[in-house]
């Protein structure tokens, strides 16, 4: 009863005929030739040499399945069994395209020489399966031809990204990158950083009440987290300026603000006053300096000009709302 209970609506692969392997292969390489097309067609207008690439290796993928068409018409007819991957246990799956549309170039180069080495592994065991010479031949002449995918990969590479192509593919990744996650997170971190020195250490001076003055950094990060977050969602889609997902944009930046504010916010939780004002004051000075470090970084501002900015700005604010505190 158990075994009926547990037992998987998908079929073992030992399970499958000679006629059932054949018609798999030939499902397996239609749905790998797709999803090298759809992947070329997502490049295309921003990488397209890496696009290129794709083409050709659907194209590669359709002669396999015109291969293996033959050998089953001469086999077992006209009409092809109708398995797919997803029928068979333990199968090796693939993503619809609606999962993989927002996948950078890195992560789908790597997605295309997975799925090179799980054919290889497929057809290994395929060929392992079947008694006729001819399909075993075949089938063992795949595997080799999906084992040497990775050099025909670097050899259409090679003719359609030369050096200096894919060193601009790669600095277009970089940018995107920055215009995503990197910008709005920086523009977040020095709001939450900066902004909320003079509010926070104004409540320490004014109440030398750590816990009231950890609410008040705690409300003024959250808030000022949520505040840009959105504003930075809403105010531009993407499609125009490039800058990418709004909504990934506004997590970067929601985060990365309520960081920078609870950052010299959390030591208030200490309840020793100086003890805690000291440390606040220690995080905050490191908060600055990773501003700068992270401006000279990635958006290539001199280091001393980016220090010389944000510290003394943040410097100023901090030195105000000690005054304000103190009066």
């Amino acid at each position: 009863m158990l075994t009926g209970i547990f037992r998987s609506s998908k079929r073992s692969f030992t399970s499958l005929s000679e006629q059932e392997v054949l018609a798999l292969a030939i499902a397996s390489e239609e749905d790998d030739a797709r999803i090298y097309l759809a992947y070329a067609d997502m490049l295309r207008a921003d990488y397209p040499g890496s696009a290129k690439v794709f083409e050709e290796m659907a194209e590669v993928e359709d002669t396999h399945r015109k291969s293996l068409i033959a050998l089953y018409r001469q086999r077992f007819g006209e009409r092809i069994t109708l398995i797919r991957r997803e029928h068979v246990e333990g199968f090796y799956e693939r993503k619809p395209d609606w999962l993989r549309r927002n996948l950078s170039l890195d992560r789908i180069r790597g997605e295309a020489e997975a799925m090179e080495r799980q054919a290889y592994r497929f057809y290994i065991e395929a060929a392992g399966r079947v008694t006729d010479a001819q399909t075993r031949e075949l089938l063992g002449d795949l595997a080799l031809a999906e084992q040497g995918h990775e050099d025909i990969t670097r050899m259409l590479g090679e003719k359609h990204m030369p050096q200096e192509v894919k060193a601009d593919e790669d600095k277009a990744v970089k940018r995107q990158f920055v215009l995503t996650y990197v910008q709005p997170g920086l523009a977040g971190l020095m709001d939450g950083s900066v902004s909320t020195l003079a509010p926070i250490f104004a409540a320490a001076f004014a109440t030398q009440d750590t816990w009231q003055t950890f609410l008040v950094g705690l409300s003024a990060s959250v808030g000022a987290g949520i505040s840009m977050g959105f504003t930075e969602a809403a105010h531009d889609d993407g499609k125009i300026s490039g800058r990418g997902s709004p909504i990934k944009r506004g997590f970067s930046c929601g985060i990365m603000t309520a960081l920078g504010g609870l950052g010299h916010t959390l030591p208030y939780l200490i309840p020793d006053f100086w003890t805690a004002t000291t440390l606040a004051v220690i995080i905050a000075i490191f908060e600055l300096w990773a501003i700068a470090f992270i401006q000279n970084r990635y958006m290539e501002t001199p280091f001393l000009r980016a220090a010389f900015q944000v510290v003394v700005g943040g410097g100023l604010v901090l030195a105000a709302g000690i005054l304000i505190g103190h009066g």
